[in-house]
C-alpha cells in the first residue's frame, strides 16, 4: 500500500471521485490505471466492469471513445488511442494477469496495432512549433 501521505492523500480523492455518477470515458479509464497501479484491485474492477459497458466493439477489436465522437477514416484521433491504451494497461497491470484478462486485451491491443501510422508512431496530442519557431 502507498506510504507516502500525498499519495495516500491522492488516492483518497479518486476514490471519492471513482464513486460518484457522470465520469467521462477517459476519465474512468485513468482512473482505473491509476487504481492499478496503486494495487486497489476492487476498484480497477469495478472501473474496467463500467469501461465495458461502454467500449466500441467492431471487426474483432475493442477501443473507447469520446461521447458523441464518430471515428471516420483509418486512424483514430490521439484522445480515442490514449483512452484505449490506459483501459489496455489497466487490465494487464495486475500481479498475474488472469487468462480471461489477456483474452480481454487482445482486441484491444489489435485496434490499438492498427491505429499505427506509416512509420509506426501514433498521432499525436503534441501541437509543432510552425517554421522558425524556438
Amino acid at each position: 500500500p502507498p506510504q507516502h501521505s500525498v499519495v495516500r492523500n491522492a488516492l483518497f480523492c479518486l476514490e471519492t471521485a471513482a464513486g460518484q455518477e457522470g465520469k467521462h470515458v477517459y476519465t474512468k479509464a485513468l482512473m482505473a490505471y491509476a487504481f492499478a497501479l496503486a494495487g486497489k484491485e476492487e476498484k480497477r474492477r469495478a472501473l474496467l466492469g463500467a469501461l465495458e459497458k461502454e467500449a466500441v466493439k467492431k471487426d474483432g477489436c475493442v477501443h473507447w471513445q469520446r461521447p458523441g465522437r464518430q471515428l471516420h477514416g483509418t486512424r483514430a484521433p490521439s484522445a480515442e488511442v490514449e483512452m484505449t491504451a490506459y483501459v489496455l494497461l489497466a487490465q494487464l497491470t495486475t500481479p498475474a494477469p488472469a487468462r480471461e484478462a489477456l483474452a480481454l486485451a487482445s482486441p484491444i491491443a489489435k485496434w490499438i496495432s492498427a491505429q499505427q501510422n506509416p512509420n509506426g508512431g501514433f498521432s499525436s496530442t503534441q501541437v509543432s512549433p510552425g517554421p522558425g519557431a524556438r
